[in-house]
């Protein structure tokens, strides 16, 4: 008993010494706010690419419980959208959301992330090579190449875009020889070889250029952003299935400083949230882009044709040149392409030999015998 109440002195004592130890010195937790980050997108507010890059910040703003909070400005509220690359870099934004290709004319390696056929790989594939087949370790070079001081972070794939929108069908290369014509990335080369003369211009530029005339065709990317920036009130005809921007993906930018001085469990919830937002960003596409596309048909007067194999077959041949020439004068262009040729030449084999093709099926269930038939 004796050793009980000793034992039980001592605990109270030190208690108290403790407690007389904090009175003197108090620790007062200061509450901290969450982190805020301010944004922008390369697309104007209406086109649904912002919605995606809305879309990504909400993610990581509830997966954070609130406290990394990114707010995203559409294009042109800070920066113009082609200067997002600087921007992000040198700290005027904390972060962006844009493609890749955006930055061309910093290195032409740079569209080997969107622009071109991409080895016959689509969208997906070209991301399965930038995650498991080395892309990300080029294009943490290339950045490092041209001293943009960026975390980078490639998502979403995008479908295979048309070749552009026109006055009448395009039936033939010659139609369009002389066409001032808008595209961006190593599409430039691309569509000069082809004859057209090219202007680079941002999204939300492209529609009114149609329609003053400074522009006789263009193409964007998909069903949703075309019918939302306009394209179907200058335009009547669409040309669908081009190898110029066969497999494109989104890319998100963090400033790297600002990146690197989060808290490692909030950078792994964003790891993470990047691969959550690439999922929802290819089903919500899906839906959308399918809705506008029978819509376009049906209320904007619409009509879309095939892009000629003869086109088709020319782009992939003119394409061959351009790289050859790109890859000549730039020894990280030819490597990244080497590394492309090889994965594809694995990757698409095991597709085109693994997964059924789509076109019977459709045809058995939705074909003109069932037409007749509803």
């Amino acid at each position: 008993m004796a050793e009980q109440i000793r034992s039980r002195r001592k605990f109270i004592g030190t208690a108290a010494a403790a407690g007389a130890g904090t009175l003197a010195f108090p620790m007062i937790a200061k509450a901290q706010g969450p982190i805020a980050m301010r944004w922008q997108s390369t697309w104007p507010s209406k086109d649904i690419f912002h919605e995606y890059a809305l879309d990504f910040a909400k993610k990581v703003n509830d997966m954070t419980g609130g406290d990394l909070k990114i707010e995203v400005l559409p294009a042109g509220a800070v920066v113009p959208a082609f200067n997002l690359l600087d921007a992000v870099s040198k700290g005027t934004l904390d972060g962006g959301h844009g493609v890749v290709v955006y930055h061309y004319g910093k290195n032409n390696a740079l569209a080997l992330w969107g622009s071109g056929p991409a080895y016959g790989m689509d969208a997906n594939m070209l991301l399965a090579w930038h995650k498991y087949g080395g892309g990300k370790d080029f294009l943490e070079r290339l950045y490092q190449s041209i001293g943009a001081q960026v975390k980078s972070y490639v998502y979403g794939p995008m479908a295979s875009q048309p070749l552009g929108w026109f006055k009448k069908p395009v039936t033939k290369m010659e139609d369009l020889k002389g066409l001032k014509f808008r595209t961006v990335g190593l599409s430039i080369d691309v569509f000069t070889g082809m004859g057209a003369a090219v202007n680079a211009l941002p999204g939300g530029e492209i529609v009114p250029a149609l329609d003053r005339g400074l522009l006789d065709g263009a193409e964007f990317n998909n069903a949703s952003s075309d019918r939302l920036l306009g394209f179907p009130d200058v335009s009547k005809v669409c040309m669908l299935q081009s190898y110029h921007q066969n497999a494109e993906q989104f890319e998100v930018l963090f400033n790297k400083a600002k990146f690197d001085a989060l808290p490692e469990k909030m950078r792994a919830i964003i790891d993470n949230a990047v691969e959550a937002a690439s999922a929802d960003m290819s089903w919500k596409a899906i839906d959308r882009y399918s809705k506008d596309y029978e819509e376009m048909q049906a209320k904007d007067g619409v009509k879309f044709y095939k892009t000629p194999d003869s086109v088709l077959q020319n782009q992939l041949v003119i394409y061959d040149r351009v790289a050859d020439k790109m890859a000549a004068g730039n020894p990280l262009f030819k490597e990244i392409l080497e590394s492309q040729r090889k994965f594809a030449a694995r990757t698409v084999k095991w597709d085109l030999d693994t997964n059924t093709n789509r076109r019977m099926a459709y045809n058995h269930y939705f074909g003109p015998k069932q037409q007749k038939k509803s």
